[in-house]
């Protein structure tokens, strides 16, 4: 912590978010500078850690090559990406992978010894370094050990940033910690927040995923784009009733999985054929074209085929969860249907990771590199979160090392006594984005939708509400779903 001669804590850097991201930039980020992460849950509650299938880099090139991925990558994202940030992926992406390795992170190899790859929708070689089906938990928790161990870096748990302002050479943000606001000021910031799946009604995301270092960005002023580009993975367990849905990773399909109607037909070298590993975008809407011309939303993905031992060695904690479903993936056929996964748009961020708010840069899922187009390609996320995450964190270090200290601390919030928060609200905001957005989008749904939304938004930014973590978190996902249906129902969405 710096010495200010102020009551303000203050630091060099704070990080928002504890995603793999969050917590690499700050193993990047020169270890003389201080450094805040802060965690809205337990350090390890992240979508990262949720990641089931690894992370895709061009590690052997006898059999790859960078123009075969960066080939991939682009044909995923319809052309749509930004070339210059997905030459910047393929070309340093191998490195911090051989640096996790160094770290401690325990990719899955062969009985040679030789890394394990194994292949997934939309890429045309085995690329992808797995740990079984846990690769983002591993991966996490490696690098959360690695961060209590620094020195210089201090983690708040439970804390939630409610506030946030440009000062003099920096930033004051209010955070809700212990039910009260404490102010902290830094120099530079990161949000590393991560996804907005929780503005659906059913998701793949953590409890976490609300959209708030968005939310934050925007009201700074920093560019935002893209938020209707939202991946709906093909293959969540159809759950019935959980509002969060564990994914079926595609690397099952990379196994040798085939999907099924329900008539237990295989359907989608009909549709593409590359069938069933065809991009998500592709496979999600191929199954509503299927489930349109059968009349159902009953289809399975079925690995029984493929030798017990194996599958269950290769995807031990899908097996586990599916078998307290009562499905033995060994013997049965797992009842799947797409399901809100991934944001391929959000804060507006450079090559460098830096936002159009000085000072500001934002990592991983709740930026926009440009990396992933309309629709990202399997397991290029955590390598995005990686590479661009170290990018951010040595241009800070190096910008700090050539400027002079300018920051001013100061306290800017404090804790307002309000109204309770009416209850509801959030789950009203679910059900209108499930109805207006769900793969193809529902325009006049949307349209309604989006009269509502505003309604609730006016509400909610001209009322005075006791501040929460609930308050929060209603106010960036109604700020979210107001984005995204303000972008679905513009007429140049709909060319």
């Amino acid at each position: 912590m710096l010495n200010n001669n102020t009551t303000v804590p203050t630091y060099d850097v704070v990080i928002a978010g504890t995603g793999v991201s969050g917590l690499y930039a700050a193993l990047n980020v020169d270890p003389s500078l201080s450094i805040l992460i802060v965690s809205k849950r337990e350090l390890e509650l992240s979508n990262s850690a949720l990641a089931q299938g690894g992370i895709a880099a061009v590690l052997d090139r006898d059999k790859d090559s960078r123009e075969k991925h960066i080939r991939d990558t682009l044909i995923a994202g319809g052309y749509k990406n930004k070339l210059e940030a997905v030459e910047v992926l393929v070309d340093e992406g191998p490195r911090d992978v051989r640096r996790l390795i160094e770290l401690g992170v325990d990719f899955d190899r062969d009985s040679l010894g030789r890394l394990h790859m194994t292949l997934e929708g939309g890429h045309s070689i085995n690329r992808i370094v797995h740990h079984k089906d846990t690769t983002g938990l591993e991966v996490v928790q490696k690098l959360a050990a690695h961060v209590k161990n620094k020195n210089n870096i201090t983690v708040m748990e439970n804390a939630a940033i409610m506030k946030m302002d440009k000062i003099d050479g920096g930033f004051c943000l209010g955070i809700l910690k212990d039910g009260g606001l404490l102010n902290v000021c830094s120099r530079y910031a990161i949000l590393a927040t991560g996804g907005i799946g929780r503005v659906y009604k059913y998701t793949t995301n953590s409890k976490i995923a609300t959209g708030d270092g968005i939310v934050l960005a925007h009201r700074l002023g920093a560019k935002v784009s893209g938020l209707s580009l939202i991946q709906f993975h093909p293959t969540a367990f159809a759950a019935r009733e959980e509002r969060e849905r564990f994914l079926i990773s595609e690397s099952v399909r990379g196994e040798g999985a085939y999907l099924l109607n329900c008539r237990g037909e295989r359907f989608m070298p009909s549709y593409d054929e590359r069938g069933e590993l065809a991009p998500r975008d592709v496979v999600s809407r191929c199954i509503m074209e299927e489930s349109k011309r059968t009349g159902s939303e009953d289809f399975y993905l079925d690995i029984t085929a493929q030798d017990p031992e194996f599958v269950k060695k290769r995807f031990p904690s899908i097996y586990s969860k599916c078998l307290a479903e009562g499905i033995d993936i060994t013997k049965d056929r797992i009842p799947v249907f797409p399901c809100q996964h991934y944001l391929m748009g959000g804060i507006d961020v450079d090559t460098y990771s830096r936002t159009s708010v000085g000072r500001l840069y934002a990592v991983g899922e709740c930026s926009r590199t440009g990396v992933h187009g309309n629709n990202r390609l399997a397991s290029n996320s955590l390598l995005e979160a990686l590479v661009f995450s170290r990018r951010a964190a040595l241009d800070i270090s190096e910008r700090v090392r050539n400027e002079e200290n300018t920051l001013r601390p100061r306290a800017l919030f404090e804790m307002k006594k309000g109204k309770p928060l009416p209850t509801g609200i959030r789950s009203e905001v679910r059900s209108i984005v499930q109805s207006s957005f769900f793969v193809n989008p529902n325009f006049d749904a949307a349209k309604k939708g989006l009269a509502r939304v505003c309604e609730l938004d006016d509400m909610l930014e001209h009322t005075e509400f006791e501040y929460s973590l609930d308050l929060l978190e209603a106010k960036s996902l109604v700020k979210i779903a107001k984005l995204i249906l303000t972008e679905v129902t513009d007429e140049s969405f709909q060319l």
